[in-house]
């Protein structure tokens, strides 16, 4: 080796081409990201020729792993396909080294070396390392996160704008999400989530190689993307008290979530709630080239105790007397679906996936959630992995109603399996539109196909909603704007040939939107004939004065109505969950939005409650457009005025964009606003004088 001329000089990782042609260019132009089971090509220099076997050996070295924890030889033989290998094509003065990675490599950070080696095996040079990042590839066949639809891959890998779905189940509301995935240096921090997962910290070689799967790894982001068990992104809250940190409905996007994180060395943001959980995890996951889409659940089911029902406790005053971990219906919840291939089950479970990062129950010791096939939440196979049981039931659960005696004992006073589950929503791949996707997760309420599924789970549903079958329960209510009075209508039918007495006892609580109780605003019960035949009718009247003090910052009103016939113990339940409906922001773009040119955006925001609000900010975002800046008012906004702020920024990238806005205040929360733009690259000066 003394004796060895240099012919090495380095390696051009030809990021440019290679990332156009792997779909990655998005993320960086400058660093080299490829996915895996489709070949790139690297140029080696070499300004002398280099001498041909058998005298002189090229070889490649991969190291993965930020700590290369992982040595990998790259085969120059092709009949190792199911290995790593290259071949080389030899030009003037450089040599083109095309590399093949097997479609379940692990993904991860790799480092590659080139080597020059004599017949006997001594290395004579080598060139200096160079690191890329290798991603699942869902365009590869081979590929177990492989979608054959180029329409969806533009939706659920390529789409950095989406929308989360909120409100209620007949009531329903959208909000933009900023996924990012994307924006510079986003792919680094969806690696350190990894890398700071229990189990990369426990082993570090060990988590590498096993994120060949995407069963591992999104298991892994899951548990990841909350904190409660390591050191995961998001803290979540519930209570409302967000003073040391920042409130789940400010966030508009993800990536000022990750930066955060990323910033304080892993420290976890706060705070989060499952919108936002859902919204983080998209992004990491559609990052590292899993197939992702946000999925919303209609009056979710949070079944504590496992048992496939929801139970609702009441005294003989008709008083929740329901206490510690109580079960619940979310008026929605959110989580995300994966598309993969199930290799580790039976036949018939691949496909979307079901994973919940948000902190409900453990899972195998952890606060995680699947991935769970939705196939078999659809047929009742509770015994395949992950969490299927607790899936099930939050698409599936009985609302069961029960009066606890003073001595104790419980009776069961009605029972329904129609309320849990409902209008489970996507966005959908052709446009910014709701699809309904309930038909993936359970068969239509009661078919044939629906009680086979039920009997499958040892369970009979007796559908005893109605009582004895005499007085039917509607609850009906005027739009509800925030800051306005407006009428509940309860209507009790009669359908018997008698006239029946019963007792109604209506209440209206301030909620949030996963069933925490904020406090009671109004409570009427009243003692009622209702003729044969006929309809009874009682209004509500709700006032701002008695809900403004204690509505949640998710804007939601739980009207409850319990109706109990003096001559039967049975009492008959029905909710609704009232979304108070909000202003929206009005955004004005000034200016043509071209690639580093600089646009305006004019925001304006008119108060519509009866009282002032203080300590105003706008906070605005959008991948491609600007990184998240906040704007504060510094006075008070009184009833019916109007604010505008005004922003400028440069557009980074070109293409369909969306800025993104929030304006939260002391009294007034969670109001939204969003502007689409389409950028245009920048125009060449074609008759610009080249200068001298």
């Amino acid at each position: 080796m003394a004796n060895h001329k240099a012919i090495l000089s380095g390696i051009d990782l030809q990021c440019y081409e290679n990332n156009h042609n792997h779909r990655t260019e998005e993320m960086d132009r400058e660093r080299l990201l490829v996915r895996r089971g489709q070949p790139f090509s690297v140029v080696l220099q070499c300004p002398e020729q280099i001498p041909q076997p058998p005298d002189q050996l090229l070889n490649i070295t991969l190291h993965l792993g930020e700590n290369k924890e992982v040595i990998l030889k790259v085969s120059d033989s092709e009949q190792d396909h199911e290995k790593w290998w290259f071949s080389r094509r030899n030009a003037q003065g450089e040599v083109m080294l095309t590399l093949h990675s097997p479609a379940d490599a692990p993904i991860g950070l790799y480092s590659i070396t080139v080597l020059l080696q004599s017949a006997d095996g001594q290395i004579l040079e080598q060139t200096e390392s160079q690191t890329f990042y290798l991603l699942f590839n869902p365009w590869c066949k081979e590929d177990s996160v492989y979608l054959p639809s180029e329409e969806l891959l533009q939706e659920y890998i390529l789409n950095e704008n989406g929308i989360l779905y909120k409100g209620s189940w007949d009531d329903i509301t959208t909000m933009p999400w900023n996924f990012g995935q994307f924006e510079k240096d986003v792919v680094d921090i969806c690696f350190e989530v990894l890398d700071n997962s229990p189990a990369a910290l426990r082993n570090s070689e060990m988590d590498n190689i096993n994120r060949a799967s995407p069963v591992y790894v999104s298991r892994t982001v899951t548990a990841m993307v909350n904190a409660n068990d390591d050191r995961g992104v998001v803290s979540g809250r519930w209570d409302g008290e967000y003073s040391d940190g920042v409130a789940p409905t400010r966030w508009t996007g993800s990536v000022p979530l990750l930066r955060r994180w990323s910033e304080a060395g892993a420290q976890m943001v706060r705070y989060g709630q499952c919108w936002v959980f859902t919204g983080v995890a998209c992004t990491v996951l559609r990052c590292l080239g899993i197939p992702t889409r946000c999925i919303t659940n209609y009056s979710s089911a949070h079944d504590t105790d496992a048992n496939i029902s929801v139970d609702y406790l009441f005294n003989d005053q008709l008083e929740s007397v329901s206490e510690g971990r109580k079960d619940t219906i979310w008026n929605y919840h959110c989580w995300v679906e994966c598309w993969m291939k199930r290799v580790d089950l039976p036949e018939g479970y691949d496909g979307w996936q079901v994973l919940d990062p948000t902190p409900q129950e453990r899972s195998d010791g952890v606060f995680c959630c699947g991935p769970c096939p939705v196939h078999a939440v659809k047929e009742g196979e509770l015994g395949l992995k992950y969490d299927t049981p607790f899936v099930f039931s939050e698409v599936n659960a009985d609302l069961v109603v029960w009066i606890v005696h003073p001595d104790g004992e419980r009776s069961r006073v009605s029972q329904n399996s129609k309320i849990v589950g409902q209008n489970i929503s996507t966005k959908s791949v052709y446009g910014d539109f709701r699809e309904d996707i309930t038909a993936n997760y359970k068969y239509p309420e009661g078919s044939v196909k629906e009680r086979e599924v039920f009997k499958k789970v040892e369970r009979q549903v007796n559908q005893n909603n109605e009582g004895p079958g005499q007085l039917e329960l509607f609850i009906k209510h005027a739009p509800a704007i925030h800051g306005t009075d407006f009428d509940v209508i309860i209507e009790v039918y009669n359908a018997a040939a008698e006239d029946t007495d019963a007792q109604l006892t209506v209440t209206s609580n301030g909620i949030t939107y996963n069933s925490i109780n904020r406090g009671e605003c109004q409570r009427k019960t009243t003692s009622l004939t209702v003729p044969a035949r006929k309809a009874h009718k009682e209004v509500l009247r709700l006032r701002y004065d008695n809900y403004g003090p204690c509505v949640s910052e998710h804007h939601m009103i739980r009207v409850t109505a319990l109706l109990q016939p003096t001559d039967h113990n049975i009492i008959i339940l029905q909710e609704v969950n009232i979304p108070l409906k909000m202003p929206m922001l009005i955004i004005n773009i000034i200016g043509k939005a071209i690639v580093s040119r600089k646009l305006t955006a004019h925001i304006s925001f008119t108060n519509p409650l009866p009282v002032s609000l203080q300590g105003g900010v706008f906070t605005v975002e959008g991948a491609g457009l600007t990184e998240a800046r906040e704007i504060k008012t510094h006075s008070k906004i009184d009833p019916g005025q109007v604010v505008m702020v005004k922003l400028s920024f440069k557009p980074t990238r070109d293409g369909l964009r969306k800025l993104l806005v929030d304006f939260d205040s002391d009294r007034l929360k969670d109001v939204k606003g969003e502007a689409t733009i389409i950028v245009r690259k920048r125009k060449k000066n074609i008759n610009a004088v080249p200068e001298i």
